[in-house]
């Protein structure tokens, strides 16, 4: 800094207010030290000076999304990114893999580096470090999955509307003998789509000794399993509801190697790359996950501005998109 300030021809705290956006520095001053700071390339250090910041602000914000490996997350992060990257804010960014000890240990690295906000996903329905966010003032909100209980902002879709959105498109195609393929039921997002499956076979009269349902699959590999073993009951379900996007792409390598592909209805809950181009197309109930990430960063900016309204819960619609695997029709024995 000493060296932005010479070359400027300005005094060190003259540079300081500057870099902080402080008022009270004219024009042609502030043009003088930011011409030095691009000449000498001069990198502020954020979390050495946060201290010294009128507003106390390191300019960063942590995120913790499922796991980076899927696109879902993948989507999230670019549009906190895109929104950080217009309030000159840079973005830590951890995987949770759905692991309490991970998620604490994420959390405490973020705040142990005084990032201004957090955007979060949980594991838990009640994240024990919600109390101190709040005794430390930190604006957070979490995605994805809403904990109980906890005061602070929320975006997510709608899990439970949605999944019985999909179990009733593959009820007007005839089908009776409905798979659910889920996540673990302690998450929130399993849960609801889990819940959304039953409002749909409720509401159609349909006997639940009819459906299968198969919870706890975390992965393709595990998906692919479940599925290959209902397909080999005596009397395999006509049609399958894979609640997640991972569990998709299991639950089609489980059709295909068994070439059943186009005998037995597909619908996912989340879109999959190259849904569009295999044969037949993935239907599946498309959630936004940029528009969860776009809300949640600007909740998050829209706190750090001052907004003290009460926190909200704020859900991102869903959309069904038909594709060929959802409107394969139930055989009329099975009807």
């Amino acid at each position: 800094m000493k060296q932005v300030a010479a070359l400027a021809g300005v005094g060190v705290k003259t540079v300081s207010r500057v870099l902080n956006n402080e008022p009270n520095v004219s024009a042609d001053t502030a043009s003088r030290v930011n011409a030095a700071v691009r000449a000498l390339d001069y990198q502020i250090d954020l979390q050495a000076g946060s201290l010294r910041r009128v507003d106390g602000r390191t300019k960063t914000l942590g995120l913790l999304v499922g796991s980076v490996d899927n696109p879902f997350s993948g989507s999230i992060q670019r549009a906190v990114e895109d929104a950080a990257a217009h309030r000159q804010t840079a973005v830590f960014a951890s995987s949770l893999d759905d692991d309490p000890s991970r998620e604490d240990s994420a959390v405490r690295a973020f705040l142990q580096r005084r990032v201004d906000g957090l955007i979060l996903t949980t594991a838990r329905p009640r994240p024990d470090y919600v109390g101190t966010l709040h005794s430390r003032g930190i604006s957070a909100a979490f995605i994805d999955r809403k904990p109980v209980d906890v005061d602070l902002d929320s975006v997510t879709s709608d899990n439970r509307s949605g999944a019985a959105r999909a179990t009733a498109h593959l009820i007007r195609h005839g089908h009776h003998r409905i798979a659910l393929l889920a996540d673990r039921s302690d998450l929130e997002t399993a849960a609801e789509r889990h819940r959304g499956f039953l409002d749909a076979i409720g509401e159609a009269g349909i006997p639940t000794a009819d459906t299968s349902v198969v919870m706890g699959l975390h992965d393709e590999r595990a998906a692919h399993e479940a599925l290959r073993q209902l397909l080999a009951s005596p009397e395999p379900p006509t049609a399958v509801f894979s609640a997640q996007n991972l569990v998709t792409v299991g639950a089609v390598h489980a059709l295909r190697e068994a070439r059943l592909q186009h005998s037995i209805a597909l619908i996912g809950f989340d879109d999959v790359p190259l849904a569009d181009l295999l044969d037949p197309g993935i239907s599946v109930i498309a959630q936004n996950p940029y528009e969860i990430g776009r809300v949640a960063a600007e909740r998050v900016f829209a706190r750090l501005d001052g907004d003290d309204s009460g926190p909200e819960h704020i859900v991102v619609p869903t959309t069904l998109i038909t594709r060929g695997s959802g409107e394969i029709t139930a055989p009329r024995s099975a009807r």
